[in-house]
């Protein structure tokens, strides 16, 4: 699955400070050999060059319990 700027995600890399937060894509880049890396942003700072297989899209219903 591919993410797009904006898409909310939740990281899993044991060695980031940030694993386990849901985060915001703000950018996505491809390398020459056709790898996408995404730069997630979070509420404490940003992960540059997170690769695909790292993140899982976050629970939007979550978000919508948090609203109501």
């Amino acid at each position: 699955m591919s993410f797009e700027e904006d898409d909310q995600v939740v990281l899993h890399d044991e060695h980031s400070e940030f694993d386990g937060e849901t985060g915001t894509v703000t950018q996505t880049m491809e390398s020459m050999f056709g790898d996408v890396t995404y730069t997630i942003s979070f509420e404490d700072g940003q992960e540059a060059g997170v690769p695909e297989d790292a993140l899982e899209a976050a629970d939007e219903d979550a978000d919508d319990e948090d609203e109501e």
